[in-house]
């Protein structure tokens, strides 16, 4: 079963929900202890009594309402707003020295509270808009606004539009940010594709080109296309144009695409032995030096390794030839696992390696180092011409993930 990477997706505006809940409740109660420490304040407590019940039964009723941008919807912010609003222009009539002196309204600062639901929910135009509105109702119910009110309505203007605009900010950094990862993942899933497609569509297609180039006749026209088809897949898989998450569910690709995750049995072991994954490439030109007790390493962190040095030795064949000798060297540290690979051949001129990833030929850039890379390790190759090749494979351990 192919995996996929998933992006988890962070909201930043959930602990903003979450404060804003927990300011309406606080500044509720303190609206509701001002009417209880000074009672006689107010010329007609029964008008202060019936509203701040009405809010207080609205602010408990309407949590889940502002817990989410969902849930907080426009006729709930119109609702909430005209709670504060009426609260704002009853003031005067419980207290008829109200607009004399610059006291406290009926519901308080827990009007701020419905003009940051709109900052939180429609950004900085919302939050002008809402805060012109309080700013309208308590200029009425002040009749003659001092300097003071002046100042406490700016103030909650500018605070609410500041707010709005961090939001907006914050929104389109958390969308920038998922689409990085969704990139990221995109491109980690394409590279892992192309790697599969390199180690057995493109060998394949290159075996079938060189033994028609070979047998002649019908079969030189087999090897022709084979070979055209090879060049046009290496320039598909190198421009990226293989979409990764609906090609590894194609099923024309599934049929010929054989991924590490597919040759896993069912239920596979926590770790795999490296060494039973590297045996089978011993033989007679390829000489296998292992440790005497296992090599254990994470399922998918030794397949992916075994993988690349499959890799490794397909370029020697291919190459350095048939009868070029080959060693596997394995090596198992407390820290880390190296895997070496080198050859007698005739090495590799140097700037090959960059003309021949420009040319689609990535089985280096893809099926060793792309590999490694995802593990968490590195992957080194040192050739001199004339005197072979050597390809140093680490994954630190603790560290490889798939």
């Amino acid at each position: 079963m192919v995996k996929r990477e998933r992006v988890v997706r962070m909201s930043v505006e959930l602990p903003l929900w979450r404060a804003l809940a927990g300011y309406r409740v606080l500044t509720m109660i303190y609206a509701v202890l001002l009417l209880v420490f000074i009672p006689d304040k107010f010329e007609r407590p029964w008008v202060a009594i019936v509203f701040l019940a009405v809010m207080g039964v609205w602010t408990l009723a309407t949590l889940p309402q502002v817990s989410s941008a969902a849930r907080c919807t426009k006729p709930f912010l119109v609702a909430d707003l005209t709670v504060a609003l009426t609260g704002i222009l009853l003031t005067p009539l419980a207290d008829t020295h109200a607009q004399q002196i610059d006291g406290p309204t009926l519901p308080s600062i827990w009007t701020a509270g419905s003009v940051l639901a709109f900052a939180i929910k429609g950004g900085w135009r919302w939050a002008a808009v809402a805060s012109s509105f309080v700013a309208v109702a308590n200029i009425i119910e002040r009749g003659e606004p001092s300097r003071d009110t002046f100042h406490n309505v700016l103030l909650v203007w500018i605070a609410s539009i500041a707010i709005g605009y961090v939001v907006e900010v914050a929104r389109a950094s958390e969308r920038t940010l998922a689409r990085a990862l969704e990139i990221e993942a995109a491109t980690r899933e394409r590279e892992r594709l192309a790697r599969d497609i390199h180690d057995s569509v493109l060998q394949v297609l290159a075996m079938v080109q060189r033994r028609g180039a070979a047998i002649g006749g019908e079969a030189a026209d087999l090897g022709r296309m084979a070979g055209e088809q090879e060049v046009a897949l290496r320039t598909l898989v190198s421009s990226g144009l293989v979409p990764a998450t609906r090609a590894s569910e194609d099923a024309s690709l599934g049929a010929v695409v054989r991924t590490v995750e597919d040759d896993e049995p069912d239920g596979p072991p926590d770790e795999y032995d490296l060494r039973s994954l590297l045996a089978r490439h011993a033989g007679s030109r390829v000489t296998l030096s292992e440790p005497g007790a296992p090599v254990l390493l994470p399922a998918a962190s030794a397949s992916e390794l075994a993988a690349a040095v499959g890799a490794a030795l397909d370029n020697v064949r291919q190459h350095a030839g048939q009868d070029a000798r080959t060693w596997i060297l394995v090596e198992d540290w407390p820290d880390e696992v190296v895997v070496t690979v080198r050859d007698d051949g005739p090495g590799i001129p140097e700037g090959r390696l960059a003309q021949a990833e420009g040319e689609g030929r990535l089985g280096v850039a893809l099926s060793i180092r792309g590999r490694l890379r995802d593990l968490g390790g590195t992957a080194e190759l040192i050739s001199v011409p004339g005197q072979g090749t050597e390809v140093e494979l680490k994954i630190p351990r603790g560290k490889a993930h798939a």
